[in-house]
């Protein structure tokens, strides 16, 4: 027993005297280990990434502090990309110990950090590529564990105690410009303080940042605001994107950060107050959002990540949940869930924002609805989509309409389409107006080929065709573009009579929910809703409507027209102001004009609305005899010929 206390005595008087002898050694030799460590960093920055980097002096403070001095980083042929006066900081020895990096504490005086682009020179390109030493490929990442480390070496390098004073943070895009200068941030006792002064080419202003935040245990809760009168405008964007910006507060609150059992849980809140907002493919008008918030629960595994189906947003009035997921543990999968539990029709209407919905501005509703929708895309299936969307009434009913007003379409009214912004001239919708037409007054074969082209179902649907949806959608991921829409007449009545033609996600979104109530509430039959839509729709230049569009093509009434001309007048709907290039210079119908036409009478066959014995019109060609013509461009042909085949025409009985 003695013999092992002596060992043991003997090995701690070892460990103990070197652990001395190596502190003692860190002491003597640690300038110079710092000294050779910004030399290696200058030397790999200059070789990786052409560019200087230098400090004028570095030093020691103390027993785990590091002092430096006119920090520089310089690309070659380019703007500097930061320099500061001074940095000291303090590093946690016990978590150094273990390969952790974790400031204790951060001071930093006098300085910049500018990005610049100028013409096509960006100061900050080379820090953008790919290291060459990295792999190009690698195995199938845990979205849990590495998205937790990733956050916690970032929580890491925020110290517990920071003071920054005078450090600016430029940025300059050919002109476009913008400046945030802190000239004091300060994180003592877990407490906030900030001082920022924002400047731009348009703007002025002073924030602050207060609040608390605890980076060691990923805990924090900010608020972000204006100490001037206005709102606070989001610099940049304005003149870079035209997106104009702006809100009265932001505050966000990390309440939890945990991983337990393979799975990361993040938990808080973010509320913003006042939101305005305008682009041109928003709205035609700024867009409020008053009050938002989002309580939200973000959970990711070893294979997904999500926002959970708990999580709340909530705007004004209105709380909905949401559910968002991307799943890759056989394929690639999409999913979108929200759920709008059991709400007041009418707090739903007083909620929507301001400028988004002008058109409901005034709507008065009684009753309770609950909606749910629901959306999955697999990446290596991508025909098999999901879309399925279901609305619960409970004596749901708009007892008062706002600007669009949905019971005019029972009576007569002035219908003006708006062509780039401009009204374009009156067209009465009415029997006072002579080309007015009714349904008993058009042709039987015209109805079946406007509906075949535009809407199969209209009859059967309540606005909507989920298979249209999802076969647009799919359409429009493939091509990455929005190559496809999913219109139903419903639809394009609302937009023409109602809304006006610009592309925004207000007009759209208007259309879609003017079509619910018109669709829903039988505010008028499906044959009165057909009838307008014909009399309305533009065929042609300054030509609405079929009584005008007969005459113009035809010099026919719309009850008169064949099978022939009833395809042609189907066909040009989309593009009417186009209609002249399908044929070439002899007058007759291009060669993919002709396979369109083969394509409709076809599909028509099929569904049963053509005879087979009608289609003896494919060996007559399709003239155009109205004012029309004059816009064809038809070469002059043979006069000799003409008259030969007008004189064999005229005797051949």
């Amino acid at each position: 027993m003695k013999t092992y206390k002596k060992t043991l005595r003997i090995a701690l008087s070892v460990v103990c005297l070197i652990i001395i002898i190596s502190t003692a050694s860190y002491f003597v030799f640690r300038d110079s280990i710092l000294e050779s460590a910004i030399s290696r960093t200058s030397s790999k920055i200059k070789s990786d990434y052409n560019s200087t980097f230098s400090v004028k002096r570095a030093s020691f403070d103390g027993i785990s502090g590091i002092y430096l001095n006119e920090i520089t980083l310089a690309p070659k042929n380019a703007d500097t990309l930061f320099k500061i006066q001074r940095i000291r900081t303090s590093l946690n020895v016990g978590r150094l110990l273990v390969g952790d990096i974790q400031l204790g504490t951060l001071e930093i005086e006098n300085g910049y950090v500018q990005l610049t682009k100028k013409g096509s020179v960006k100061n900050f390109a080379a820090f953008l590529k790919r290291d060459r030493n990295e792999p190009t490929t690698s195995n199938k990442k845990d979205y849990a564990d590495f998205t937790y480390r990733l956050i916690s070496k970032v929580l890491n390098l925020i110290p517990t105690d920071m003071r920054i004073e005078n450090l600016t943070f430029k940025l300059d895009d050919n002109g476009k410009k913008a400046t945030i200068a802190i000239q004091k941030l300060v994180l003592a006792n877990k407490e906030l303080e900030t001082a920022i002064n924002v400047q731009t080419n348009t703007f002025t202003q002073r924030w602050r940042i207060n609040g608390f935040a605890d980076p060691r245990n990923k805990k924090a809760d900010i608020q972000f605001f204006n100490i001037d009168t206005n709102a606070i405008k989001v610099p940049y964007f304005d003149e870079r994107y035209n997106l104009i910006s702006s809100f009265d507060s932001i505050r966000l609150n990390i309440e939890n950060i945990d991983k337990s059992r393979g799975q990361l849980h993040i938990d808080g809140f973010a509320s913003i107050a006042n939101l305005k907002l305008n682009h041109k493919r928003l709205a035609s008008k700024d867009v409020l959002i008053k009050n938002a918030r989002f309580d939200y629960r973000l959970l990711l595994g070893s294979n997904f990540i999500s926002v959970d189906s708990s999580s709340t947003i909530q705007f004004n009035k209105v709380k909905f949940h949401p559910y968002l997921a991307y799943e890759t543990e056989k394929d690639t999968v999409y999913k979108l869930k929200v759920k709008i539990p059991k709400t007041k029709a009418q707090d739903f209407i007083t909620s929507l924002p301001d400028g988004l919905f002008s058109n409901f501005q005034g709507m008065e509703a009684e009753g309770n609805f609950a909606y749910k929708i629901e959306f999955e895309y697999n990446q290596n299936k991508p025909d098999a989509i999901i879309f399925d969307s279901s609305l619960q009434k409970e004596n749901l009913k708009v007892i008062k309409y706002g600007a669009a007003n949905l019971v005019k379409l029972n009576s007569e009214f002035i219908y003006r389409a708006i062509i780039d912004n401009v009204a374009q001239r009156p067209v009465l919708i009415g029997n006072a107006n002579p080309n007015y037409t009714t349904m008993d007054e058009i042709a039987p074969s015209l109805k079946k080929c406007v509906l075949t082209t535009e809407d199969p179902s209209f009859f059967s649907h309540q606005g909507f065709i989920n298979e249209a949806f999802k076969q647009s959608i799919v359409k429009n991921i493939k091509t990455r573009k929005f190559s496809r829409g999913a219109s139903t007449i419903s639809m394009q009545l609302i937009k023409n009579v109602f809304l006006t033609r610009e592309k925004t996600l207000s007009r759209k979104l208007e259309e879609i929910l003017l079509v619910y109530i018109l669709e829903n509430n039988r505010i008028t039959t499906k044959e009165r809703m057909l009838e307008v839509y014909f009399n309305i729709i533009e065929w042609g230049p300054n030509i609405y409507g079929i009584g005008e569009a007969s005459q113009y093509y035809f010099q026919k009434r719309p009850i008169d027209l064949n099978l022939n001309e009833c395809l042609f007048l189907a066909r040009i709907i989309p593009s009417p102001k186009k209609f002249m290039y399908q044929f070439n210079d002899q007058g007759l119908l291009r060669d993919f004009a002709s396979k369109q036409v083969s394509f409709l009478t076809n599909l028509m066959i099929k569904r049963g609305l053509l005879p087979i014995e009608d289609t003896i019109y494919k060996s007559q060609p399709l003239y155009i005899t109205g004012p029309a013509k004059s816009l064809i461009k038809v070469s002059a042909r043979d006069t000799t010929a003409i008259d030969s085949l007008d004189l064999n025409d005229e005797f051949n009985f």
